[in-house]
C-alpha cells in the first residue's frame, strides 16, 4: 500500500475543460470559440493583483510552482527521461558555494503579461519577456539574441530537439486591457542556437475561419504537436508542414484536448460531453497522429497531465477528490495500452502538483528506473520549534504501485522539490530556514544518497530576493552549475521596491 505522508492543506487552482464531442479515433475535431486555460490563468492573475492593489497583503500566484532544467518536463533540452541507463551528467564542484551571476530586470509593463516559458542549453539561457524571446549568455547574462513577437509567449514545448530547436505558442496581436485579439493562436519553432523564429502558423477551426487558441505545445522527435479544448495539430518540426489537423464528422465527435512529447507522443483524447465524456491516454504515431494504443481513464476525469511518456505515468483527479490536481497516478504500457498500476496520492500527503495548463504540467513528480518519485507535503519537523517544517522524497514501483524503502529526507527546516532527471538520479531544489539560501543537491536513484550541487548565499538582500521567486510560483533551471529563476507573469508594478524585483536571477558555482 502506498505509504502515509505527512502535510497540510494548501489551495489549489484547477480549471476542467468544457465538455467536448463524441467517439473516434485520429486527429481530434474542433468546436466554437473558448477561453483557454492560459487565458483563464491569467484572469485569475489579474483579478489576485486588484486585490494586491487594494492592500490585502495576500499573495498569491497561479503560476506554476516548478518546471524542469536539463532533464524534466519543462522547457529546456534534456537526455532521454526514464531511461536508467543513461549516465549522470552533473558533478559536485570543489566547491558548491555559488554566487548571483547576473539579474534581468523586470520589463516595463502597463498590464499583465505572461512570460512562463524559459530553456536552458549548452550555450544560452532563453526566455520569454514582453512580444519577444530573449537569449542569454549563461555565465554574463548579455544578451545574444532576440526574437521578437506580435504577442505574449502562452506555452512552450518542455522538449528541444538535437540541433536545439524548441516549439511555442503565442498571441497573434498584443492583449490589451479590453479583449486579447488572436489569443494564443500562433504555433512557431524557435531556433534557440541562432535566435530565430523559423516559421508559424494558425489553425483554423474545422469549417471556419477562426484560430484555434492552443493551450499546450510539445515536440517528439520531428513532430511538433499542439492541442487545446477545439482539437489539436500536428507539424514537420523544420518546415511546419501540417501533418494533421482537426477534422470534423458526423460519426466521430472526439478531439486530442492535449499532447505530451519526448521519447513517446501520447495524447489526451476526449469522446462524448457532460458526464457522458471519455477522456482517454492514447500513444500517437508522430507522424501521422494514429492510435497506436489506447488506455481508457475511469468515468468523470477531465484533465490528464503526464509526469513522463517513457515510462509512461499519468496524473488524474478522479472524482474531483485529488489534492493539487491530482488524485492518482496510473502506471501504463505504452505499447498494449494496458494499466500497470494504479498509486493513490488522496489528500495532502503529497506534493505533486498536476494543476498546470498543459498535459505536460505536472510538476514536482518523476519516473525512471522503474519507479515513480514523490516528495510528501511540509510537515511539522517535530523538533519543536513552530515554524520548521520538512518533507521527504520517497518512491513507489511502478510495476505494482507499492511504496518502495527508498526515502531521502530534506532536514529539519528544509523541503525538497524535484527538479528534473540527471540520468538515473534525481535533481532536487531545497529551501531551508529563513536564514539559508536554497541548495541544489542530486539524489542517486538507486541509493538515495544525496550529494550538494550548489549552496546559494545566505546573506539577507539575496536570500530575499530568491525567497520572492520560491513564493511567487518561478520556473526553475539547473544545470552544469547554473542556476536559473524566472517569474511566470509580470505586471504593471504596485510600488517602486515591486519594479525593482527581478523577472530572472541567476546563480552559478563557476
Amino acid at each position: 500500500m502506498p505509504q502515509q505522508g505527512y502535510g497540510y492543506p494548501t489551495p489549489a487552482v484547477t480549471y476542467q475543460q468544457p465538455p467536448g464531442g463524441g467517439a473516434g479515433t485520429g486527429p481530434g475535431t474542433g468546436g466554437g470559440f473558448r477561453l483557454t486555460r492560459t487565458e483563464l490563468r491569467m484572469i485569475v492573475s489579474a483579478a489576485v493583483a486588484v486585490v494586491l492593489i487594494l492592500g490585502a497583503g495576500i499573495w498569491y500566484s497561479a503560476g506554476r510552482s516548478d518546471t524542469t532544467g536539463e532533464g524534466g518536463a519543462g522547457p529546456t533540452a534534456h537526455p532521454t527521461p526514464g531511461t536508467s541507463a543513461l549516465n549522470a551528467h552533473e558533478k559536485a564542484p570543489d566547491d558548491p558555494d555559488s554566487k548571483v551571476s547576473f539579474t534581468v530586470p523586470k520589463p516595463a509593463a502597463t498590464d499583465l503579461h505572461s512570460v512562463g516559458a524559459s530553456w536552458l542549453t549548452g550555450s544560452v539561457y532563453a526566455v520569454a519577456g514582453i512580444q519577444q524571446i530573449v537569449g542569454y549568455d549563461l555565465d554574463t547574462g548579455t544578451k545574444r539574441w532576440t526574437v521578437a513577437l506580435p504577442g505574449d509567449v502562452c506555452a512552450a514545448s518542455p522538449h528541444v530537439s538535437a540541433d536545439g530547436k524548441a516549439a511555442v505558442v503565442f498571441d497573434g496581436a498584443p492583449r490589451t486591457k479590453d479583449s486579447a485579439p488572436q489569443a494564443c493562436t500562433r504555433v512557431g519553432v524557435v531556433d534557440l542556437g541562432t535566435g530565430r523564429l523559423l516559421w508559424n502558423k494558425t489553425v483554423s477551426h474545422p469549417g471556419g475561419d477562426e484560430g484555434i487558441s492552443f493551450d499546450g505545445v510539445t515536440q517528439t522527435g520531428d513532430t511538433v504537436a499542439a492541442a487545446s479544448t477545439g482539437g489539436g495539430a500536428g507539424f514537420d518540426l523544420d518546415t511546419g508542414a501540417f501533418r494533421w489537423k482537426p477534422q470534423t464528422s458526423a460519426d466521430d465527435d472526439c478531439r486530442d484536448n492535449g499532447y505530451a512529447g519526448g521519447d513517446l507522443l501520447v495524447a489526451s483524447r476526449q469522446c462524448g460531453s457532460g458526464d457522458d465524456a471519455q477522456v482517454s491516454v492514447e500513444n500517437l504515431n508522430p507522424t501521422t497522429g494514429a492510435t497506436l494504443s489506447s488506455y481508457k481513464m475511469p468515468p468523470g476525469v477531465q484533465d490528464v497531465h503526464t509526469v513522463s511518456t517513457d515510462p509512461l505515468v499519468v496524473a488524474a483527479d478522479v472524482g474531483g477528490t485529488g489534492h493539487q490536481g491530482v488524485s492518482d497516478f496510473f502506471s501504463l504500457d505504452a505499447r498494449t495500452g494496458k494499466l500497470k498500476a494504479k498509486i493513490s496520492a488522496q489528500g495532502a500527503t503529497y506534493a505533486a502538483d498536476c494543476t498546470g495548463d498543459a498535459m505536460e504540467g505536472c510538476a514536482d513528480v518523476l519516473a525512471a528506473n522503474g519507479r515513480l518519485y514523490l516528495p510528501t507535503d511540509a510537515h511539522d519537523a517535530g523538533d519543536g520549534k513552530a515554524l520548521d517544517e520538512t518533507n521527504e522524497i520517497v518512491s513507489f514501483d511502478l510495476s505494482t504501485g507499492r511504496s518502495t524503502s527508498q526515502r531521502a529526507d530534506s532536514g529539519d527546516g528544509w523541503t525538497s522539490r524535484l527538479i528534473r532527471l540527471d540520468g538515473p538520479d534525481l535533481i532536487a531544489y531545497k529551501t531551508g530556514p529563513y536564514n539559508k539560501g536554497g541548495q541544489i543537491v542530486s539524489i542517486d536513484g538507486s541509493t538515495f544518497r544525496q550529494t550538494t550541487l550548489m549552496r546559494n548565499p545566505s546573506d539577507e538582500a539575496t536570500r530575499d530576493k530568491e525567497s520572492d521567486f520560491v513564493a511567487s510560483g518561478s520556473e526553475v533551471r539547473f544545470g552544469d552549475g547554473r542556476l536559473f529563476l524566472s517569474q511566470d507573469y509580470v505586471d504593471k508594478p504596485r510600488d517602486a521596491d515591486d519594479a525593482a524585483e527581478p523577472m530572472v536571477m541567476a546563480f552559478s558555482t563557476h
